[in-house]
């Protein structure tokens, strides 16, 4: 590497504050934070007049790499996500195959350590199939493990529907456990009823009364009450409902907490109000909500009952996407503009750029127990993202950078643009240019 990058004059977002510095980097670190003179051998960037922040952490993405790269791949899904400023990212284990062996949880490191641009760590997966031989590894060496996903590859998969295997895990694992929580009966009653007044073309706002919002908040409940009996490690993952924030704690420091749980940046954007405009292609797993849900999220976010923002970014192909309610794959691609879309909630007034930083680059890596990343700290690994919040852009299919070349947010003109983000000290993407010499580095976590 052995290059020195000075950023000049930027306003920093870190830790609760924001001024401005300057910022240097040498040798892929950060190695001050002060008022810097300029040598001739550093090169120089001028950030007056922008904001520096740490570089956002996505804690969980599906970039669909090994066995579905139709649909993306590591080297494309990571470039788009350095290009909105993600320079780390948490893959789920739902690819082909699945991964659910530390030889499969290899072979996908290194898939990764050749095409992704972005820092990357990756779920051991865990379902009914494998669950015995994952408590018995030393599972404190994962950054957890997680059935997300899992249960597209039959009935009966997901955790939150199986106390008894729920009880196994939480009993014997050492890290965290970061669950899909819905009830799987409860949804396959409203298929069945919806089924015999529709067939097989449901209109897709009827997707939250199918996965209903009980569905979620019983599944939630349940898998809390389990984890505290055995004072396990539980992350829920994507939140959906107003209901299920009051379940969770804002009274103690996130670094004490053994229950916690995130936001994807679509709950925080759609509700249930956006389904006749865009049908299918806003069908999740958690479904998009109602209004009511999207603001009780937020609020839950803004006093710390959530803890992180995620994307749960899942590209498919726009065929894919338009079949019919039953072969409608949910999921859809976010992670280009999820820091575009809260920082627009910041331009409205909701949300502060310090909470912002907070919810997306610090409070991951603490929840992951990510080394040396995560803050604008000397000594820490420089990932950074430069962003010009005056900036106007629309969203379009020449600008999009995921395989899957399609977005929900079509046609969304943001007010903010991310101009430079910076992995592990280099400059990776630079106002639409993208330098692909290095790759990102596997993440590493406290011992």
């Amino acid at each position: 590497m052995n290059q020195s990058i000075l950023i000049k004059s930027s306003t920093i977002v870190n830790e609760g504050k924001s001024f401005v510095a300057d910022v240097l980097l040498i040798d892929g670190l950060i190695n001050q934070i002060a008022n810097i003179d300029s040598k001739p051998h550093y090169i120089v960037i001028n950030g007056a007049g922008k904001h520096l922040f740490p570089g956002i952490i996505d804690g969980q993405v599906h970039f669909r790499d090994p066995g579905l790269t139709h649909k993306g791949d590591l080297y494309t899904e990571s470039k788009a996500a350095v290009s909105g400023g993600v320079t780390s990212f948490i893959d789920m284990p739902n690819t082909v195959p699945n991964i659910l062996t530390v030889e499969s949880l290899r072979e996908k490191n290194e898939i990764a350590s050749q095409k992704s641009l972005a820092n990357y760590s990756f779920f051991l997966g865990v379902n009914g199939d494998n669950i015995d031989d994952v408590i018995k590894l030393d599972t404190s060496q994962f950054i957890g493990v997680s059935d997300d996903g899992l249960y597209f590859t039959k009935k009966g998969n997901l955790l939150a529907d199986s106390p008894e295997k729920m009880e196994k895990l939480f009993a014997n694992c050492k890290s965290i456990i970061a669950i899909h929580s819905e009830k799987e009966e409860n949804i396959e009653a409203n298929e069945n009823d919806f089924k015999e007044k529709y067939g097989e073309n449901i209109p897709a706002k009827f997707h939250p009364i199918i996965r209903s919002a009980e569905g979620c908040y019983e599944a939630t409940k349940r898998a809390i009450t389990l984890a505290q009996k055995h004072n396990a490690r539980l992350h829920i993952l994507h939140l959906t409902t107003e209901a299920e924030t009051h379940l969770f704690q804002n009274d103690i420091p996130l670094q004490e907490k053994k229950i916690t749980t995130e936001v994807s940046v679509q709950h925080l954007w759609f509700s249930d109000k956006d389904y006749d405009q865009l049908g299918m292609l806003i069908k999740w797993n958690p479904a998009i909500k109602t209004e009511q849900d999207k603001q009780g999220l937020l609020q839950a976010l803004l006093d710390d009952r959530i803890d992180i923002i995620t994307t749960d970014h899942a590209p498919h192909t726009l065929e894919e996407k338009e079949k019919p309610y039953f072969q409608s794959m949910s999921g859809a691609p976010m992670v280009q503009h999820a820091l575009n879309c809260m920082l627009e909630f910041y331009k409205q007034g909701l949300i502060t750029l310090e909470k912002i930083v907070e919810k997306m680059c610090h409070n991951p890596a603490v929840l992951y127990n990510m080394r040396n990343r995560g803050f604008i700290r000397e000594g820490y690994y420089a990932d950074l993202t430069l962003v010009d919040l005056n900036s106007k852009w629309t969203v379009a299919k020449d600008n999009l950078l995921y395989k899957c070349k399609w977005s929900p947010l079509e046609g969304t003109t943001f007010q903010t643009e991310i101009k430079q983000t910076f992995v592990n000290g280099n400059l990776v993407f630079d106002n639409g240019r993208f330098n692909e010499t290095v790759k990102g580095m596997e993440i590493a976590i406290k011992a």
